[in-house]
């Protein structure tokens, strides 16, 4: 059947696979004959190990699992390899009276009496040749014997079997007609020959059929074939598939055509049969899915690890007691982690196994018991992965809910949801819950890294982690002492004793049903001479069980690493030092490891094994070559536990079980050059470069010349189907590449292709990209280029988790961001921008291209956006030494953040109100936290643990007012906390009462400083009362009264310790300084002071007032002011904080925008930022960078001060009005100058800086362009508007107010620009223009109208026939018809109209509003058309809207900062696009819009919507918590003359149907 195995080989098996491919299944194909000599095809051990693999298939394979081929042949019956004892006393008795035949048994068989019970060990002739006349007689002898046996019932029918069957009918009884599975997964192809018995009659040559050794047919042999096909067809008719040919001497000839199509006809058969036992165990797995399914296999994996690895524990009692007698007091209380120790290979996994398996007897029978090996399987190797099996596993045995999505997307969230829900498991004091992490070293992220900052460091009551990690050189250990510092939570696990150590090895025997002869026990012992390393015990055992007692073994290696050298060389010797070698090099030199089936392709394609191979014979095909299967499966079943089995995306993969083993692989194998050919051959294989038919050169010795062949290795798509990556290729890939030195194409495959990048990103996220990237970029020639896309991901990460990893949300981000770098940076990043392009151009749903970059671009100011589960944040402080920032936040809870790592590395609970302050002491390692709870909580920062408590509220149940600051004086070691109502000093070492001042609660504290070098405490009170205070005793020093300020209450201060006086703020806006011996007035400002910071070394002081920050400078008699102009926000400004070296400061206002300013410039403004999209309300450095939050948002972003120094890729235009107007097609943008609103900036968008400016001499109220009459109409503050023409410097127009000094709301000009419309509260002018030389003319007032209504107009737009819609502050909206002087109120929107535009063929108009309301208006009928509402939980309503050119569709900025595009044919919501800031306000282009920011960025888009539309994506699919809803007037009008309600809010469809999204979701980045 050489031709069939082939045909199916070449044809049939790639096009299986290619299926299994897409359905995220590999295709293994086990076919241990093929590539082999014969005398190997029917050796007794290849048999053994047939039937094994059939087992394996059996066991493993979801679809096709066994496929026989049966033709004319029955096959020789092999000779057992061991013959027990009973049957061989048995057998002898019937050969005692043939001697001759009793001494050739005899001598072929050897009695083994190591083995339990005894049995006789068939001895192998020697050489390959094939079995000679003896083994023919060998094998007659048995059988008669066995015949003779059986006749007098001395042995059994399976017995008698073992000499009789064949090797075929072996693997049928075995595969098909023995199996318990029966015909499932089973096919047999029956090859029948018309009128063959008549020919091999006639021709004695023929092969077809079994012959004895004269030639003549073998009839007993056809007899056993037709029997075997008779219960085939009987018992399993349906697995049958019977091919009948036509009788022909040249069959198996290639031009033969009958013998081709029958070919050709099987293969297809065996495609079609093997697709469908696919598809149907497919449907069947669908139907019994559970929603956790890969949990519950993830807990079978383990817990099966688990009872494998206490299968033959021993010693260790008193360690376990000890142990018990720990877990059992620890079990009430708070507590460390338990971490067990040793070297590799002592016996801990084991250990922790036996502790899984006796913590139902320690701590109770409901005890919950989580066990992870980690890193034997895909879920337990990375810390993520992790910590969301744990989350899952603790929720499900403690009947919790599932954790939401959202959070398991950051490893931050899910370390913190893991620490959450331990002590919701500990409150409930019930049940135990104990967590076994066995070998943290082998967690992708714990070697090499500072801490573990996902480890919880105390364990609350009823809660155990219990770890264990390896000591040494290249432990983990060093890492885990870092992060756990309690030195009693180390437990060291020693050696076993020489006692316990020959104990474990007789247990070992035991299991394997071995013994051993006295000598070689006294050996063995000796040999291990108080060895109790299980490892070490381990390698002697795998040795020793293979020794017959005739066997007289040579002496084991005294040490582990000799006896893996010994075991390697036994190896070499039994199968050939290459293939050893490469085998384990390649095992070893993989990322995660391999799949036998990848193992046998890479081996397939490694001409020196193949070269090795096939020194002695030559392949079986001429088309194709690959490694013959059986010399894998054979140095496999040698290896035996030295190989670890990891299930891993849905495979199984090998890798190597011990780590001394994977070292003297590394040393023995790998050294070299050997190292990168075994990276470059499997770079090969996972690039896919030989498969899909792609031949490759080889020379076989046997040959002597190149052979161009197939080697058929799977083919390495990015994407198997729609929806399943290729995992593997995307994790091992980057790794070959790198290490085989093939850079040029790491970057072109890898890290400069957006398809990899997407498929990377979408199957395994955001942080296995960021990875790869960091794995590469130090090796790449260009890590400066590598470096901006890493930072562009990383960037990408906050709308990515918001929005899900969705293509074209990728795309856009990067696309973006790297656009900025196109130019300049070709190779990587202009690289992926054209591919991003070209993938918008034929992408199958509407989507917004992005032309330009408008996202912030790697290199800028942004650190890291980072999101806690928590609610606001009130407190921040950082420990610069040790890269910590400490948060606390309104729930009471303090967390601390590595902002290395950017991870949360403890979470410090007790506190049970708002933390108000946070202060950071002991170069970085201590922290106390002060609560509205009226608790004071002093915290290591580096263990998480609590030092001390202190109760700073008098009774329990006190009212007084909570504590608002610390003071902590270092040098004296004592520690204040100041209220309105008194002063509590605390020592710092005992945590006691120094001393407390209580205050007057009739005039309280405002403010309290420390003058540490004068040793006094200083309070103002509300009544501007001083006080002096010694600051060691709490003794009073004295009072007096303020005397430059009258009638004003205090409401902030601040300590200038170097002058040794306070600077005290007051509610009119008085600044004082006030000291010891007075106070004196140090300025008066506008308005009430809010906040009063000074710089690090106290020669600068800020004052922030209303929209204003005023900065001083420190002089002899405190300080003077230090620049002309103040630095002003756009809203109330909340905090400042100066830069390391007083050039820069940084202010935070209630419009959440963060402004970076110069102090050596005079007030240049340098940056505008954006906060978290809440009012900014911290602002706290720590060396060059900032961290800003609100109190209004759980999330916070840090920020590098010395970036916004740096030239930029493209300076954003810094306006903060969002009065914004754009010219000559988005060249140039026109807003009102920082510091001087009575001029207008001229931003050149191309060159990133400023142009010119125009002098408007009144403050500027809104701008607008008419683009084709290039004039720039500006309308101020006291009604007046003045044109400016754009390409020269003409005289500038003025037109007037109707009445004096009422400012402009808005403008608005008519689509073909000749028509002005100018509102004012409650009055509409219009204008015309028309051409003129060398300007045009503006006429009139045309017409003036008065709304005559109480509210003021809000937004307004005109036509050219003097038509006007004008909507209201109140939500009402108008048509106007100058020329009839008539209006046509609109239906009114529920609040603020925001914006309203007009069509460009002035049939249409659309208004949107505060609650997020879109209207599209038939201005004939002056009716509304559609009616989109769009809610979400951080919608804040429209800011702008305008028609696409050709009037189709509907561009709409909103103000959560993103745009949708709405069509106007049928109100469908076409895309959605999250833009990171406040769009201020969108221009049509020709196919698109350009739209400024307020991130001072320019959006250029192009709106791509494909003709045919079927194809479309849910816009919304990735959003959270959101609603689109679109009404329908035809739709409501058709329903109302039915008189049927109808749902108006039904699904997306074609027509005017009505739309609705209910599962889509929130469309705010956080």
């Amino acid at each position: 059947m050489d031709a069939e195995r082939e045909a199916l080989q070449s044809a049939a098996c790639p096009q299986v696979q290619t299926f299994c491919q897409k359905h995220g299944l590999t295709f293994e194909v086990v076919d241990l004959r093929w590539g082999i000599q014969n005398s190997e095809a029917t050796d007794h051990m290849t048999t053994e190990i047939c039937l094994e693999e059939l087992d394996r298939c059996r066991k493993t394979s979801i679809g096709p699992a066994f496929v026989a081929l049966i033709g004319d042949q029955y096959g020789p019956c092999p000779v057992p390899s061991m013959i027990e004892e009973k049957e061989w006393e048995a057998l002898r008795a019937q050969l005692t009276a043939r001697p001759h035949d009793l001494e050739l048994v005899a001598r072929r068989f050897r009695r083994d009496e190591n083995s339990v019970p005894p049995t006789y060990v068939l001895q192998a002739t020697g050489g390959r040749e094939a079995p000679g006349p003896e083994e023919a007689t060998l094998t007659s002898v048995l059988r008669s014997g066995a015949q003779e046996a059986w006749r007098r019932g001395l042995i059994s029918q399976e017995q008698w079997h073992r000499h009789h069957r064949s090797v075929i009918e072996w693997e049928m009884e075995r595969g098909l007609l023995g199996s318990a599975a029966g015909e499932r997964g089973a096919t047999v192809f029956l090859r029948e020959i018309q009128d063959l018995n008549k020919h091999i009659l006639e021709d004695c040559a023929l092969k077809m059929v079994d012959r004895l050794a004269d030639g003549c047919l073998d009839t007993d042999a056809q007899n056993l074939l037709r029997d075997l096909k008779g219960r085939v067809a009987d018992a399993h008719p349906g697995v049958l598939k019977t091919h009948r040919l036509p009788w022909s001497r040249d069959l198996v000839n290639p031009k033969n055509k009958a013998h081709a199509r029958y070919l050709r006809e099987l293969g297809e058969q065996f495609v079609a049969r093997a697709d469908h036992q696919v598809l149907e165990h497919l449907r069947e797995l669908e139907l019994s899915r559970q929603d956790l399914a890969w949990l519950y296999q993830e807990i079978r994996h383990h817990l099966g690890q688990g009872a494998e690895a206490t299968g033959t524990f021993c010693g260790r009692r008193e360690l376990l007691a000890q142990l018990g007698q720990r877990l059992r007091r620890d079990d009430s209380q708070p507590h460390a982690p338990v971490v067990l120790f040793g070297p590799p290979g002592v016996g801990k996994s084991a250990l922790v196994c036996k502790l899984a398996e006796q913590m139902p007897g320690l701590l109770g029978h409901k005890t919950v018991t989580v066990l992870r090996l980690l890193g034997t399987s895909q879920m337990s190797s990375d810390a993520r992965s992790l910590l969301k099996s744990l989350c899952f596993q603790v929720c499900l045995a403690f009947g919790l809910p599932p954790p939401p999505p959202q959070v398991l997307q950051a490893q931050a969230r899910v370390a913190q949801l893991l620490r959450g829900l331990l002590h919701t498991v500990s409150r409930r004091n019930f049940e135990s819950l104990v967590l076994l992490l066995d070998s943290v070293d082998d967690l992708d992220s714990v070697p090499g890294s500072r801490r573990i900052p996902w480890l919880p460091l105390r364990c609350p009551p009823k809660v155990h982690l219990i770890l264990s990690a390896c000591s040494g050189q290249r432990g983990a250990l060093d890492t885990v002492r870092r992060t756990v510092t309690d030195p009693e939570a180390y437990w060291e696990v020693r050696p076993l004793s020489g006692n316990q150590g020959q104990e474990m090895i007789q247990l070992l025997l035991v299991a394997a049903r071995r013994t051993l002869s006295p000598t070689q026990r006294d050996l063995l012992w000796a040999s291990l001479p108080d060895c109790g390393h299980p490892g070490r015990l381990r390698l002697a055992f795998e040795e020793a069980r293979k020794w017959a007692s005739f066997t007289v073994p040579a002496p084991l290696a005294s040490t582990a690493e000799e006896a893996t050298h010994q075991l390697c060389a036994r190896l070499e010797q039994t199968h050939g030092q290459l293939l050893v070698a490469h085998v384990l090099g390649y095992i070893a030199s993989s990322r995660h490891g391999l799949s036998e089936a990848e193992l046998k392709d890479v081996l397939s394609l490694d001409d020196e094994v193949l070269q090795v191979v096939y020194r002695d014979w030559t392949p079986p095909s001429k088309e194709l070559l690959r490694f013959p299967p059986l010399l894998w499966v054979r140095l496999r079943r040698d290896l035996g536990h030295c190989l670890a089995r990891r299930p891993v995306d849905g495979l199984t993969l090998l890798a190597i079980a011990h780590r001394q083993l994977a070292e003297v692989v590394w040393v023995r194998y790998l050294s070299g050059p050997e190292k990168a050919k075994r990276h470059r051959v499997l770079a090969d294989f996972f690039s896919g470069a030989w498969s899909q038919g792609t031949k490759k050169l080889i020379i076989l010795p046997l040959v002597g010349k190149p052979l161009n062949l197939d080697r058929k290795v799977a083919p390495q798509p990015l994407w198997f189907s729609d929806t399943v990556a290729n995992q593997r290729k995307l994790k091992e890939l980057p790794h070959h590449l790198l290490h085989s030195g093939r850079l040029e194409e790491l970057k072109q495959e890898v890290l400069g292709s957006m398809s990899w990048i997407c498929c990377r990103g979408i199957s395994g996220g955001i942080e296995s990209l960021l990875d790869d990237f960091d794995m590469c970029a130090p090796h790449v020639d260009s890590p400066e280029e590598v470096g901006l896309v890493r930072e562009a991901l990383q960037l990408c990460r906050p709308a990515l988790e918001l929005r899900g990893m969705d293509r074209s949300v990728l795309y856009t981000e990067l696309l973006a961001r790297l656009h900025f770098f196109a130019a300049s940076h070709p190779a990587l990043v202009g690289q992926l921008c054209q591919q991003a392009q070209s993938w918008f151009r034929v992408c199958p749903h509407p989507v917004l291209v992005p032309l330009a970059g408008f996202l912030q671009p790697p290199g800028g100011p942004l650190r890291a956006a980072l999101t806690g589960c928590h609610k606001g944040i009130t407190a921040m402080a950082w420990s610069l030494e040790e890269k910590l920032l400490v948060v606390g936040t309104q729930d009471g809870l303090v967390a601390v953040w590595d902002m290395e790592e950017q991870q949360v590395v403890h979470i410090l609970t007790g506190h049970t109100g708002e933390v108000r302050c946070v202060k950071v002491f002991a170069e970085g390692i201590l922290a106390i936290s002060a609560s509205r709870d009226h608790t004071l909580r002093a915290w290591n920062l580096l263990s998480g643990q609590e030092k001390f408590t202190i109760w700073d509220g008098g009774s329990k149940n006190s009212t007084e007012p909570q504590i608002w600051n610390l003071h902590v004086d270092e040098t004296n070691k004592i520690m204040y906390s100041t209220s309105g109502s008194k002063i509590s000093a605390w020592s710092l070492e005992t945590a006691e009462l120094v001393f407390r001042i209580p205050g007057d609660g009739a005039d309280p504290w405002v403010s309290t400083a420390l003058l540490a070098p004068q040793t006094r405490l200083l309070t103002v009170s509300r009544g501007g009362e001083v006080t002096l205070w010694n600051s060691a005793t709490g003794s009073l020093q004295g009072k007096h009264r303020l005397s430059s300020i009258q009638e004003e209450t205090p409401t902030c201060a601040v300590s200038v310790q170097t002058q040794g006086k306070v600077v005290t703020g007051f509610s009119d806006g008085s600044i004082s300084l006030v000291s010891p011996g007075g106070d004196r007035l140090l300025e008066k400002l506008p308005e009430a002071v809010r906040f009063l910071v000074v710089s690090e070394d106290e020669s600068l002081l800020a004052a922030g007032f209303g929209r204003s920050v005023r900065i001083f400078l420190a002089d002899s008699q405190g300080f003077h002011r230090f620049m002309a102009s103040d630095l002003e926000h756009e809203d109330v400004v909340e905090t400042a904080v100066f830069g390391a070296e007083n050039n820069l400061i940084v202010t935070g206002s209630r419009d959440a925008l963060i402004q970076v300013w110069s102090l050596s410039e005079q007030g240049t403004l340098l940056d505008v930022l954006e906060g978290v999209g809440a009012p900014v309300s911290l602002l706290v450095r720590g060396g060059a960078l900032v961290a800003s939050a609100s109190q209004q948002s759980s999330s916070f972003k840090v920020w590098d001060l010395t970036c916004t120094q740096r030239p930029r890729a493209s300076a954003p235009f810094l306006d903060r009005t969002g009065l914004t107007a754009v010219s000559h097609n988005g060249s140039y943008v026109y807003f009102p100058k920082i510091g001087d609103k009575n001029k207008v900036t001229i931003w050149d968008v191309a060159e990133g800086e400023e142009q010119d400016s125009l002098d408007t001499s009144n403050e500027v109220k809104c701008l607008e362009v008419a683009e084709q009459a290039q004039l720039l109409f500006t309308g101020l503050v006291s009604g007046i508007v003045l044109v400016f023409p754009l390409n020269s410097r003409q005289d500038v127009m003025c037109i007037p107010p109707p009445e004096a000094r009422k400012a402009i709301n808005c403008m608005s000009l008519s689509k073909n620009e000749d028509r002005l419309a100018i509102a004012y509260d409650n009055i509409v002018l219009v204008l015309d223009i028309s051409p003129g030389d060398p300007c045009p003319v503006i006429d009139g007032p045309t017409y003036t109208f008065y709304t005559q209504l109480p509210e003021t107009i809000a937004c307004v737009t005109v036509l050219t026939d003097y038509r006007v819609v004008y909507g209201m502050t109140n939500g009402d909206l108008f048509l106007y018809e100058c020329a009839n002087s008539k209006v046509f109120p609109l239906e009114a929107h529920r609040s603020r109209v925001t914006c309203v535009e007009v069509s460009h063929q002035e049939q249409l108009a659309v208004s949107g509003s505060e609650e997020a309301l879109l209207c599209l208006w038939e201005l004939e009928a002056c009716k509304w058309k559609f009616k989109m509402s769009y809610t979400s939980s951080f919608c804040r309503g429209v800011q702008c809207a305008c028609f696409s050119k050709d009037d189709k569709f509907v561009y709409v900025g909103l103000k959560d900062r993103s745009i949708i595009v709405w069509s106007v044919l049928d109100g469908t919501l076409l895309a959605v696009q999250f833009v990171h800031a406040v769009v201020n306000r969108i221009i049509p282009t020709s196919n698109g819009f350009i739209a400024p920011t307020r991130h001072g960025y320019l959006i250029r888009e192009r709106f791509h919507c494909p003709s045919s539309r079927a194809s479309q994506e849910d816009p919304l699919k990735n959003f959270k918590k959101a609603v689109w809803m679109v009404k329908s007037r035809q739709r409501e009008e058709l329903a109302a003359a039915a008189e049927t309600p109808q749902d108006l809010t039904s699904k997306m469809a074609q027509g005017n149907k009505s739309r609705s999204n209910k599962h889509s979701q929130v469309c705010l980045l956080v």
